[in-house]
């Protein structure tokens, strides 16, 4: 047996946006790690860096746990973890640090680990752990169980998706992307958490309390932005009855008023959603829940089993009003889909959010026009906005690679810098989403305006489009065209109907 610590680097505290909206998650794919290796028969402890301080916290945990093997398994579901943030890796690099002076074995996994391994093995790892890493991890843990003095050669010796330091090089034998490990269906080790601490943030914050669950681990689907280092894609869905059983158990110990579903792409097969949906019928067991889907999934019949399953909410990756650009970034979808997918959902009660991207290569003025135009058609009831984010392993990756300078990752998740050569420079996309925000929050308002009010509302939010729109030549880039008049002449007309 074994004392592992399994921690993770994701402090809410050093991502000032998401610190501000205050809708803290439970690092799901590491609890789900903790509960295997306690299963292998472990003594496992978790750090949990979520609500912590900042990194000065974790020095006496690690104190009071004496490790023999700290585990960095950063939660694959937090979609934060994706962006590969550089606050986040500075601290996973400081927690190394000082896991290293105290004697144990560091491996690391996540994200931004599989891309980039050398940041970690010069902090101080013995072992990053290439994509979801469960083989690679029970063999290390196997090795040392056997023999606790065994020399690093030979403890990652002829283990296939590690990477490691030979004669202070790097050292990766990769494997290629694999299917979600089957060994991680387990519970997560909930009880390792202090629940009643995310329970007292979510109260104060927002007066209900959220927890989250994931059905599938993967995505299908070949969005040219997407990184993904952990399951490529591959796409694993658990069974509709296990996925029930568990929501049923988070309904009866901890309370939540409601789930987010943390799934890149929840149910994917009305089946699979009508038989959740019977078995937490059966059981008292759902709770509201919030999703993340696609447009060309939304049929009525899917519809209909979400809003008889408990879904509140979802979120669908619309990215843009431009076909132009749907297409340039393959996501598969039509502008047509995404207002039948609301249309569809919002009859039934469903919150709709949209996620919408900006900046993508080849974006130009009349594309950014056309998302205004969606979400006024659309009107979702909230959205995201972002803009394209280049990382490792993604085609967007190596389209713009050559355009990269010295600034490669956000710092946080509310940075919004243009990392390549787009259309216009920064300053402009953070306005267009203000003003995407500023649309939405008045679209939302209107049953409670008078029409006069809102119409006078309306006219002003027009004023700054049309100023902005007026400077948007003091933004360009080299790769921005000239805009047709016509088109935003055309675009302020039909806003200004509504």
């Amino acid at each position: 047996m074994l004392r592992i610590q399994v921690g993770h680097s994701y402090f809410l505290r050093y991502d000032r946006k998401q610190w501000e909206r205050g809708k803290p998650y439970p690092p799901l794919a590491t609890i789900q790690v903790a509960a295997l290796l306690r299963q292998m028969g472990h003594q496992v402890s978790v750090f949990d860096a979520m609500l912590a301080d900042g990194v000065e916290d974790y020095a006496q945990t690690l104190h009071d746990a004496m490790p023999d093997v700290v585990v960095f398994y950063e939660d694959n579901f937090n979609y934060l973890t994706k962006m590969c943030l550089s606050r986040m890796r500075e601290a996973a690099c400081h927690m190394i640090g000082e896991a290293r002076a105290c004697g144990a074995r560091i491996i690391v996994a996540g994200s931004d680990a599989s891309d980039q391994p050398e940041a970690f093995l010069a902090a101080g790892a013995h072992a990053v752990l290439i994509g979801e890493g469960i083989a690679a991890l029970t063999q290390l843990l196997q090795r040392l169980e056997r023999d606790p003095h065994i020399d690093n050669a030979d403890w990652v010796s002829g283990i296939t998706g590690v990477a490691t330091l030979v004669s202070e090089q790097t050292h990766v034998t990769r494997i290629g992307v694999v299917p979600p490990d089957p060994r991680l269906t387990l519970r997560p080790a909930w009880d390792l958490l202090d629940i009643d601490r995310y329970r007292r943030m979510w109260r104060e914050r927002h007066g209900y309390f959220s927890l989250n669950m994931a059905a599938s681990r993967g995505c299908p689907f070949r969005c040219t932005w997407c990184a993904k280092p952990i399951w490529g894609n591959h796409y694993k869905q658990r069974s509709a009855e296990d996925m029930a059983a568990e929501m049923t158990y988070l309904k009866r110990s901890f309370q939540p008023d409601h789930i987010w579903m943390a799934d890149d792409i929840f149910g994917f097969h009305v089946d699979w959603v009508t038989e959740f949906a019977e078995h937490l019928r059966a059981a008292d067991g759902s709770v509201p829940f919030t999703i993340q889907t696609r447009a060309d999934l939304i049929s009525e019949r899917m519809a209909d089993a979400l809003k008889l399953a408990g879904c509140a909410e979802a979120w669908i990756g619309a990215e843009s009003g431009s076909q132009r650009v749907l297409d340039a970034m393959h996501k598969g979808t039509t502008v047509p889909e995404l207002i039948a997918a609301r249309e569809r959902l919002g009859r039934r009660g469903v919150r709709v959010g949209f996620f919408i991207q900006l900046g993508y290569l080849g974006e130009q003025l009349d594309d950014l026009l056309a998302t205004r135009e969606l979400v006024t058609r659309a009107a979702p009831d909230d959205i995201g906005v972002s803009v394209s984010y280049p990382l490792p392993g993604t085609k967007f990756y190596e389209q713009v690679k050559a355009q990269l300078g010295k600034k490669t990752h956000w710092d946080d998740s509310d940075d919004l810098s243009m990392m390549f050569r787009g259309a216009y420079d920064s300053e402009f996309y953070r306005r267009v989403r203000d003003l995407l925000h500023a649309q939405v929050t008045l679209q939302q308002s209107r049953p409670a305006q008078t029409p006069e009010h809102y119409h006078e509302a309306l006219a002003a939010l027009d004023a700054q489009w049309n100023a902005l729109i007026a400077n948007e030549y003091a933004h360009r880039t080299e790769h921005a065209t000239s805009p047709i008049a016509t088109i935003v002449i055309r675009h302020v007309a039909t806003a200004q109907t509504r």
